[in-house]
């Protein structure tokens, strides 16, 4: 049987990174980890090969090689995979999907052949037996949440590391809190499910032998669901591996608020390498948080929580939303001045989004306030959904913040404010990678002779060297992530 796994295209977006990336000569930040598990789960005998069109284009040749060409997509994918499947249609090849996209919206799928959804550990199996038997199915679901400690390691071999800013590792699935506008919880259930250690340590060891040193993201939703066993087990058997191999990569992950209660947990954290966490903040305003259920932010100096994470040495990314039924009409400036007095510079905005399978979903559309289906894409400034607030209003206001937040001025301040709180850990020798030579030429080339942020660009240079001097390679970066925010941004502003 021969195997193309076809990873459809991202568009433009806040996370697509796409004009950070010609700084360091990449094509995508992540490759399709998904995808690379589900190459695990196939007959190891079947011939497979990769395609992201993050990476490459897919040629009509790839696909009449495949006896199949499995697909696997998010939300914001959805347009690049109809194309997919209309040029399988077409071509008369047949087609298995599966993933978030299709398992919260099967029905717009009709062209696909066979429908794998659910967790892959479970359906992909059952599918199997039926084409070995000769009787595959249209649509395959399960009720049953995987057993990821029986998750065989991801395929590698079948990517080219080279094209990536970042690889990627899975420690758990799941998630304890149970946020309205979420479909984590739909798709992977509230317990969170983890790897036992020999696997992550597999995984680990894997990665360093494709010779890879970098950054490493770990995918789970919320890192931090079973602290004990952080904290236990998985921490301190990470510190070690870390240290008997001098330190090869640096992790970020997304966690909840909660993180800034246990300074155990953090030290941890960063002595095992992390840098960077997501964190959803949403609101600064208690009563939209009271709406969507974001139970572990209430009652919290928010901007308190997030410099403590900062002071302990990690980045905070923040993931911020406008458009609840209790935002007031301050909430556009509220939003601004918290952004700027948090210090967190990668500060995603976006307009809240109904998505399938989510309480906000299914309340908004017993209220018949649905328009259309959501795009997965927080930041494109579109509603799919009728606001309370004027719907020019709250578009305006938006609009407000990214011209606001990202305005040079105001983005390089927001970057001075983090670079006050934040304490890089000496836990080891950070060794330079061309990638990191490259990057600083070409952002002296791009913002500080050739951009209008020149006068900011050095400012924070210099004040860096002299204030901060161990976070000037991070002044650096945020600097280049500016000029991909304003370039993503400007459409939508």
């Amino acid at each position: 049987m021969r195997i193309l796994l076809v990873y459809p295209q991202y568009p433009d977006t806040f996370w697509s990174f796409k004009h950070a990336l010609r700084f360091i000569s990449k094509k995508a930040s992540n490759p399709p980890l998904g995808l690379l598990t589900v190459a695990a789960l196939l007959p190891r005998e079947w011939e497979q090969r990769l395609a992201d069109l993050n990476v490459r284009p897919l040629g009509d040749n790839d696909l009449l090689w495949a006896d199949y060409v499995l697909i696997s997509a998010m939300t914001v994918q959805r347009a690049s995979a109809r194309q997919i499947i209309d040029r399988c249609r077409n071509l008369g090849v047949k087609t298995v999907a599966g993933g978030p996209l299709f398992t919260t919206c099967p029905e717009e799928f009709p062209d696909v052949n066979h429908l794998v959804l659910d967790e892959a550990e479970v359906t992909l199996g059952m599918f199997l037996a039926d084409l070995q038997a000769g009787s595959p199915k249209p649509v395959y679901t399960s009720k049953i949440r995987a057993d990821i400690t029986q998750t065989p390691p991801p395929r590698w071999d079948l990517v080219d590391c080279s094209k990536y800013a970042s690889l990627s590792l899975q420690y758990s699935r799941g998630c304890p809190f149970n946020c309205d506008f979420c479909n984590i919880t739909m798709l992977y259930g509230h317990q969170p499910r983890t790897k036992e250690l020999g696997q992550v340590l597999a995984e680990l060891d894997a990665i360093y032998a494709l010779g890879w040193r970098g950054s490493v993201f770990m995918v789970d939703d919320n890192f931090i669901g079973n602290k004990q066993k952080l904290k236990q087990e998985i921490l301190p058997a990470l510190i070690d591996w870390m240290a008997r191999r001098r330190h090869p990569f640096n992790f970020y992950t997304q966690v909840s608020i909660n993180l800034a209660d246990d300074e155990v947990l953090m030290e941890l954290m960063v002595r095992a390498g992390f840098d960077t966490v997501f964190v959803g903040i949403e609101t600064p305003n208690e009563a939209s948080l009271a709406e969507c259920s974001k139970v572990q932010n209430k009652q919290r100096d928010l901007v308190a929580a997030v410099k403590k994470i900062q002071h302990q040495g990690l980045q905070v990314q923040g993931g911020f939303i406008v458009g609840f039924d209790s935002d007031p009409q301050s909430i556009f400036v509220n939003q601004i001045e918290f952004i700027q007095k948090s210090g967190i510079v990668t500060a995603m905005v976006g307009l809240l989004s109904a998505l399938r399978g989510t309480g906000l979903y299914e309340r908004l559309q017993k209220e018949k306030r649905i328009l259309k289906e959501g795009t997965g894409n927080n930041t494109d400034g579109t509603l799919n959904f009728i606001p309370k607030m004027p719907p020019a209003t709250l578009l305006s206001g938006y609009r407000q913040i990214l011209a606001t937040i990202y305005e040079p001025e105001f983005y390089y301040r927001r970057i001075r404010e983090f670079l006050r709180e934040y304490r890089p850990r000496p836990v080891r020798i950070r060794r330079l990678h061309l990638s990191d030579i490259e990057a600083f030429f070409g952002s002296i080339l791009i913002l500080g002779i050739i951009g209008k942020e020149r006068a900011h660009y050095w400012k924070l240079l210099g004040w860096s060297l002299v204030k901060n001097p161990r976070a000037f390679p991070v002044a650096v970066q945020y600097a280049i992530y500016g000029f991909h925010f304003r370039k993503v941004l400007a459409e939508t502003v």
